[in-house]
């Protein structure tokens, strides 16, 4: 077991909204801790290259890197380690068990966890993760050059992958389950329809999948149709990381909180707050409102 030490502000995630939070606590002259998860930087590590992020032309994982650099500067720690609950309250101090086995403790608590991948729940899909089905084009993407792929998705993420995977693999067919992609920006709509590789399938959606002797997918669609390819990138959505959490901490139908309602001395940034966008740009905003709400509360204890 470590020492226990009293902290000002424990930060629980490493993507821009916890980072932002660390820098600006840290700034603030707050004795700053982030546990920050398995690995630096959340979904944001993941972008190949960032677009829509102002000032920066890198990748997502160079951004997080310097993120992490800039708040370790002004004093944030940061330990690459998850929550497995919180105990506690403002009053005796928020208790977080984490899985080194060690409790930290806090008198201010960011929750900026962040959301992770919705999982396919059709036949197959459990069964063949990490052996034809993937939740990271970036990631998996190169063991698919000159291949035939299949996108499930019809958002930004979605568009996305298709985009990167065009450039890898020797065909790709994006499906989704409504007649447009409506919910995907115009700019990446306009990427994929010039993309000579990529097909896309609409009002399609998917009902199993197995695996032939000759490693390829078989993809069964509603409608009774097969889907031949080497590989499914599946983008469908996310939902909050905030199983942590005790039940009586309310989130909504994505386990996703809202500010209001969360206990004193606790607050959220990021896309594992309710009702913001989930990009980059609104998770550094909540990150710093966040931070400042914190550095407030902590100021008048």
């Amino acid at each position: 077991m470590n020492d226990v030490v009293m902290h000002d502000v424990i930060i629980l995630g490493s993507g821009p909204a916890g980072l932002t939070a660390a820098l600006y606590c840290a700034r603030g002259g707050k004795d700053t801790l982030v546990l920050g998860g398995d690995t630096l930087g959340g979904q944001t590590a993941g972008i190949a290259v960032l677009e829509n992020y102002p000032g920066w032309a890198g990748s997502g994982l160079e951004l997080s890197e310097f993120m992490k650099k800039q708040a370790e500067s002004f004093g944030a720690k940061i330990k690459f380690i998850s929550a497995q609950n919180i105990a506690g309250d403002a009053e005796t101090g928020f208790n977080i068990l984490c899985d080194d086995g060690n409790r930290y403790i806090a008198k201010a608590v960011i929750i900026a966890t962040g959301a992770s991948p919705r999982k396919l729940q059709i036949e197959g899909a459990r069964e063949l993760f990490g052996k034809g089905v993937s939740y990271c084009a970036t990631c998996d993407g190169f063991f698919y050059s000159e291949k035939d792929v299949v996108v499930m998705g019809g958002g930004n993420s979605a568009l996305n992958d298709a985009l990167y995977l065009a450039d890898i693999a020797r065909s790709v067919k994006i499906v989704y389950r409504k007649g447009a992609f409506t919910r995907a920006e115009a700019v990446l709509r306009n990427r994929v329809s010039e993309r000579e590789n990529i097909e896309c399938l609409f009002n399609t959606d998917l009902k199993k999948i197995i695996k032939r002797d000759d490693e390829k997918l078989v993809i069964t669609t509603t409608d009774d149709n097969e889907i031949i390819c080497d590989g499914l990138f599946v983008a469908i959505g996310h939902e909050a990381n905030t199983d942590y959490l005790s039940e009586d901490v309310a989130r909504d139908n994505m386990g996703r909180l809202a500010p209001s309602a969360l206990p004193r001395g606790m607050f959220v940034a990021g896309d594992v707050e309710s009702d913001i966008k989930m990009q980059i740009a609104t998770a550094v905003g909540t990150g710093c409102s966040a931070a400042m709400d914190a550095i407030a509360y902590l100021n008048q204890l």
